[in-house]
């Protein structure tokens, strides 16, 4: 066996430091002599330290000295008691696997076994039929089937809380995760659109923080609004006019939005709805609202109607 000695023990990771050198080994008895050397040395300290340990703490005289020399004592005991093993690579082995629909052909049953529960329980859950759809809608800008749809259901669902109705809807085109199914509407395809834990909320908005809200709209160019919006921008991202309730906004007026809690804070770059008066809760998320909308309907429908036109 050959002794040498060397630096062993360290505080961080990747930087040693000579805070005690401990002899260490070449071959299979390298652990055993760090363990003994550590555990002999460890349990040196710790015996005086706790023997005197009286006689120790009357020295500082103030609750501040203590709680540092407490510190210090830790920071010196730490890589005692954390001091592993240290391994080295013997063997390197690796195949190349493509992930193709070949391995389908043949499932491996352990795995089929392994997840069958929790495929069992998606299913249960996303498998129930709410109704059907006349058509498959997406999402876009800057209006689309799926972003009209949501935005309705919004003012359709801004009474649940037995509040008035929302003057119009606005929900961000870059929440709506996935299609809507032209044919029979499930459960989960509610939840694959909107995924996120949003709630819907009312808003109340001086119309002079409401046309600046339009401007925001047409920055991004376009965003899922109600039927009740109709507005124009251009290629650049301004806008060019806006109207709720086919007429024009007036800034004195306050007006309700029926919205999401999340862009309620001023995300998705719609800045101007923090300005809002008052916030009402209604304690509904959205993709329940959309759910229920499906439910009570029975068929569902949306169509392209100028909204939003951009200009050229």
């Amino acid at each position: 066996m050959i002794l040498d000695y060397k630096i062993v023990l360290s505080i961080t990771r990747g930087h040693n430091r000579p805070l005690f050198f401990l002899p260490a080994t070449h071959g299979k008895a390298a652990a055993k002599v760090r363990k003994i050397s550590c555990s002999a040395i460890l349990a040196a300290l710790l015996f005086c330290i706790f023997a005197e340990k009286d006689v120790i703490l009357s020295r500082f005289e103030s609750i501040g000295m203590k709680i540092c020399f407490i510190i210090c004592l830790y920071f010196i005991l730490f890589p005692f008691v954390t001091m592993a093993q240290r391994y080295r690579v013997k063997r390197v082995s690796a195949k190349h696997l493509e992930v193709t629909r070949v391995l389908d052909s043949v499932p491996d049953s352990a795995a089929l076994l392994a997840v069958k529960p929790y495929k069992d329980g998606v299913e249960k859950e996303m498998s129930p039929v709410l109704g059907m759809s006349r058509v498959t809608m997406s999402a876009g800008k800057p209006e689309s089937l799926l972003g009209n749809w949501v935005a309705d259901v919004l003012v359709e669902g801004s009474t649940c809380a037995g509040g008035p109705k929302a003057d119009f809807g606005l929900a961000n085109v870059g929440g709506l995760r996935s299609r809507m199914p032209e044919g029979i509407v499930r459960r989960g395809d509610i939840l694959l659109i909107s995924p996120f834990e949003n709630n819907l909320v009312v808003l109340e908005m001086k119309g002079k923080d409401v046309l600046e809200l339009m401007q925001n709209i047409a920055a991004v160019k376009g965003e899922a609004v109600s039927r009740e919006v109709r507005m124009e921008i251009d290629a650049e991202g301004n806008l060019l006019q806006a109207q709720i309730g086919g007429e024009e906004i007036d800034k004195k007026r306050t007006y309700l939005i029926a919205t999401l809690d999340y862009l309620a804070e001023g995300n998705d770059r719609l800045y101007t709805l923090k300005k809002h008066k008052r916030r009402h809760n209604t304690g509904m998320s959205v993709r329940e609202i959309m759910m229920e909308s499906v439910v009570k309907n029975r068929v569902i429908d949306s169509r392209i109607e100028g909204r939003i036109v951009m200009k050229k």
